[in-house]
């Protein structure tokens, strides 16, 4: 089964390359679902069809889900959100104000990836085609898997002795319920569920696309976002470049756009390479519904074979003696490494990536580290750890 997820800066067009690459998926005879982490739920008005919360053959071996996030919530979020309403309800919030406080910042993003995690489990899909939202919160969404493993590996065990010990004096003391066990267990599912979405999307047949227009703002956040998703151990395959004008019959207003976008793309070849740089013309109209969007999904591949494995090798490897992680483009002056214990921190720009060191490495000292060609290489020798 092959997973493509779509992101790029919000406008660029990235729903309507997504439900391309969908629709063309189907008419090569592969079963597909497309499905939408982005809030504003514009796939379904890209197809031009109306859907429920299951998946909906909307043509045939095209598969659209728009996911209800109340239903999915309380079947993820059950429990630990009735814990946290009553807990509320005990200290005197009414219940309106219970429920909106309980409700997940990010809460309809995250419920998407576990609906996403089900979908692949199903076995019913050759392809999944998915609608990021845009690439900040995308970004943040990719790294709460591993961020949450971290705390919770960490404060879990502890909670648990804690909690029996001073569940007692808190409801004797404060008049207030604690967590029983079927809160906790829930609180381990939803850790393991994502954790689950994170080996998914991490996987040898996942991949990411960046979809950009030629301007110089989305250019740069695009380049960003590479390095970002490289940090996180996320594939990026083909960066896709939308709305080019084209050079034939170009009046005076627009060759200057030519020109513009020209430089621009070339800039993109360079910084992507050896990525692939897909180029989407500047419709004369907006494509909407299946024969529209399958005719934009052939002529951004070009008849090739965009539904293969990623031929990207994953971004993080241990070889002997070194730890190399893939971040394209990245500034050295932006990125910084720090030991602590068995883990390595590797910040790159505004983003923070903590990595469990392999009992192999985690013996050893730290000799020296590199960024060169866009790769972080960070080389170990034999000795105590240098914490």
């Amino acid at each position: 089964m092959r997973v493509l997820l779509f992101t790029g800066k919000g406008g660029v067009g990235k729903t309507t390359v997504a439900a391309a690459t969908a629709t063309l998926a189907a008419r090569r005879g592969l079963k597909t679902l497309v499905v939408s982490t982005d809030t504003a739920h514009s796939l379904a008005d890209a197809l031009d069809v109306s859907v429920g919360d299951q998946p909906v053959e909307i043509e045939p071996g095209l598969h659209l889900h728009q996911v209800d996030t109340q239903k999915s919530l309380e079947r993820h979020w059950g429990e630990l959100q009735d814990y946290a309403r009553g807990l509320f309800s005990e200290l005197g919030l009414d219940a309106i104000t219970s429920e909106e406080i309980t409700v997940l910042p990010g809460a309809e993003e995250v419920i998407a990836l576990l609906e996403l995690r089900e979908q692949a489990h199903s076995g019913r899909w050759d392809v999944i085609v998915v609608d990021c939202a845009p690439t900040a919160e995308t970004l943040r969404l990719l790294a709460l898997p591993e961020a949450l493993d971290w705390h919770v590996s960490r404060l879990l065990p502890v909670g648990r002795r804690l909690m029996k010990v001073v569940a007692p004096f808190v409801r004797s003391l404060a008049h207030v319920s604690t967590p029983g066990e079927e809160v906790v267990s829930a609180g381990e599912r939803f850790h393991r569920g994502l954790m689950e979405v994170r080996e998914l999307l991490t996987g040898e047949s996942a991949s990411v696309r960046l979809v950009l227009t030629p301007e110089s703002v989305v250019l740069a956040e695009a380049r960003r976002t590479l390095t970002s998703l490289n940090l996180y151990g996320y594939r990026v395959d083909a960066v896709i470049a939308n709305r080019v004008f084209p050079a034939d019959g170009a009046d005076e207003w627009r060759s200057q756009w030519v020109k513009a976008q020209s430089k621009l793309l070339a800039e993109a070849e360079e910084s992507f390479a050896p990525l692939p740089v897909h180029v989407v013309p500047y419709l004369p109209g907006e494509p909407v519904g299946a024969a529209a969007l399958a005719e934009v999904g052939e002529g951004i591949y070009a008849g090739g074979d965009p539904f293969a494995d990623p031929d990207v090798d994953p971004p993080l490897a241990f070889d002997g003696h070194e730890l190399s992680l893939a971040l394209p483009g990245a500034d050295k002056n932006e990125v910084d490494l720090a030991r602590k214990g068995d883990e390595l921190i590797v910040t790159a720009g505004p983003y923070r990536r903590i990595l469990a060191l392999p009992t192999a490495l985690a013996r050893r000292n730290i000799s020296g580290a590199v960024l060169r060609d866009g790769r972080l290489r960070v080389r170990f020798v034999t000795g105590g750890r240098d914490d």
